[in-house]
């Protein structure tokens, strides 16, 4: 773009979206997975292969739906072209949800991964949470400085951590031991209920490749960037947590790998030393806060799409002079350190847990919309189209389906408590 001033207010271009797509999928599941996938050993890649073949297919619909509608919110946009303000706000609120809850469980992470490298900083649950709301609170101060400056951070904090993952799976291969993918079923359970077990806990890893499609407000020739983005950031984040987390595999002795808090930190520090088992931690560290920071930005870009349309409280799209929506920002980041602080007598897992349970369950719903926004939008696409729509559909119903009667729950009284703020837009927008 030529223009300086539409640059200017545009200032994400296509490796900044891959950035965000990257940088928000890899975040602390890629560092925690292995010691959860342990008990299936090399059968464990049936499972992969499902969840990255279902992420591709939902990625090809939110890229083609990119391609086709030039809107603002990702998700939101989409719903409410195919079915009007109703859809189109369960839809904002359910991923508005989604992303500060998502940001809670990100910020505790982050305060586990610092608790490798310096175990005072996490002494206390009070500590810890401590850490967790200091990284949140940091994030949201260099997103308040501009979507180009969170956007910098962002390649930034992408290419710390990815060219180090990479490298771990490439050099790590050179190191696997065979034996430890025999026998390839170690679960004894039938490679049906293998596949299903290990594509719900390698789904949380996959959340976050729709991240192009939400700041489209804000990006450069979005019809064309978007849907590069979500593909390829897609692809390069899928298949690097799927090699490192089938190294670590190979590098630890089974018990050791099922007993282990941190099971990649722990491999490199028994392959190649101590010193090599900071310097992942320090890498954990580094991509939970390039996760945080991305996930932040996109925090208030939905109730600014949702708000411009008049479907939420006017002051979420109120821009100040950097462009920036400071008051969804602080918002959002106040709900989620809200839900740190009042679970923060938890244990860090538990509290990781309960705020992942929050974020799965509401994220699932804008992806099962979005698909049949898409078949509503392009009645008349091509078979092959609707072919991978429709896998994309079964994926999406399935994901949901399988987080389990409470997430399902939770996601419900979620968004039932978004309805009232809807019946007031409503009747204000009704009064003359």
């Amino acid at each position: 773009m030529s223009n300086p001033s539409a640059a200017a207010s545009r200032p994400l271009g296509q490796l900044a979206l891959i950035a965000l797509v990257v940088g928000n999928m890899i975040g602390s599941g890629v560092f925690l997975l292995p010691a959860a996938l342990a008990p299936y050993g090399a059968a464990s890649l049936l499972g992969w292969a499902l969840t990255l073949a279902g992420a591709l297919l939902l990625a090809l619909v939110y890229a083609w739906l990119a391609r086709a509608i030039r809107n603002h919110g990702g998700a939101y946009g989409y719903a409410r072209r195919a079915f009007g303000d109703g859809i189109g706000f369960v839809v904002a609120w359910s991923y508005w949800v989604c992303t500060w809850s998502a940001n809670a469980a990100i910020a505790v992470a982050f305060a586990g991964s610092l608790g490798a490298l310096w175990p005072a900083a996490t002494a206390t649950p009070a500590l810890s949470a401590g850490c967790a709301l200091g990284a949140l609170w940091l994030c949201t101060a260099v997103n308040l400085a501009g979507v180009r400056e969170a956007a910098r951070m962002q390649m930034l904090t992408t290419l710390l951590k990815l060219v180090p993952l990479v490298l771990f799976g490439v050099v790590g291969l050179g190191w696997v031991h065979a034996g430890a993918y025999r026998p390839f079923n170690p679960s004894g359970l039938p490679l049906l209920g293998v596949t299903t077990s290990v594509a719900a806990l390698t789904l949380w890893a996959m959340l976050g490749f729709e991240a192009a499609t939400v700041p489209t407000g804000v990006v450069r020739d979005p019809e064309r960037t978007v849907p590069r983005a979500t593909v390829i950031g897609m692809l390069v984040a899928g298949l690097a947590t799927m090699l490192a987390c089938t190294v670590v595999i190979g590098l630890l002795p089974p018990d050791e790998l099922r007993r282990s808090a941190a099971p990649m930190i722990a491999a490199a520090a028994r392959v190649w030393g101590p010193a090599a088992g900071l310097a992942l931690a320090a890498v954990a560290t580094i991509s939970c806060f390039g996760a945080l920071n991305g996930w932040v930005l996109l925090q208030a870009q939905t109730p600014l799409a949702a708000a411009q349309d008049g479907l939420f409280p006017a002051r979420f799209a109120r821009l100040d002079a950097r462009g920036t929506p400071a008051f969804g920002l602080v918002v959002g980041s106040g709900l989620a350190s809200a839900l740190i602080v009042a679970n923060y007598s938890r244990t860090l897992v538990a509290l990781f847990t309960f705020s992942i349970l929050l974020s799965t369950a509401t994220t699932l719903l804008p992806y099962v919309v979005s698909v049949l926004a898409w078949w509503r939008i392009e009645p008349a696409a091509r078979w092959w189209r609707r072919l991978v729509a429709a896998g994309a559909l079964a994926y999406a119903l399935w994901a949901l389906a399988g987080t389990g009667i409470e997430s399902l729950m939770w996601a419900g009284v979620l968004v039932a408590m978004g309805l009232p703020v809807l019946l007031w837009q409503r009747r204000r927008s009704a009064i003359p």
